[in-house]
């Protein structure tokens, strides 16, 4: 499976991202591994995913939600 996820960051803000392993991605942003993004607003908590069947289709959904404003991303949130 691939996964697009949203995460919440210690300063409130949100992190799009794309992975096939969603626990072990996860595990990495909060060991300040993953993103520079994420590096300095740890611990990071995962709040929204997506499965895709193709990795192709999970990165055009990523691309889409990043697009998002911070509105329309907490709508999708709460609508989950």
């Amino acid at each position: 499976m691939h996964y697009v996820y949203i995460l919440e960051c210690n300063d409130k803000t949100f992190y799009t991202g794309y992975t096939n392993n969603l626990d072990k991605r996860l595990d990495t942003h909060n060991k300040g591994k993953g993103a520079k993004y994420t590096m300095y607003r740890l611990p990071v908590r995962l709040i929204y995913f997506e499965e895709f069947n193709s990795k192709s289709e999970a990165l055009k959904r990523e691309y889409a939600i990043k697009k998002m404003t911070r509105k329309k991303k907490e709508e999708l949130i709460d609508f989950s």
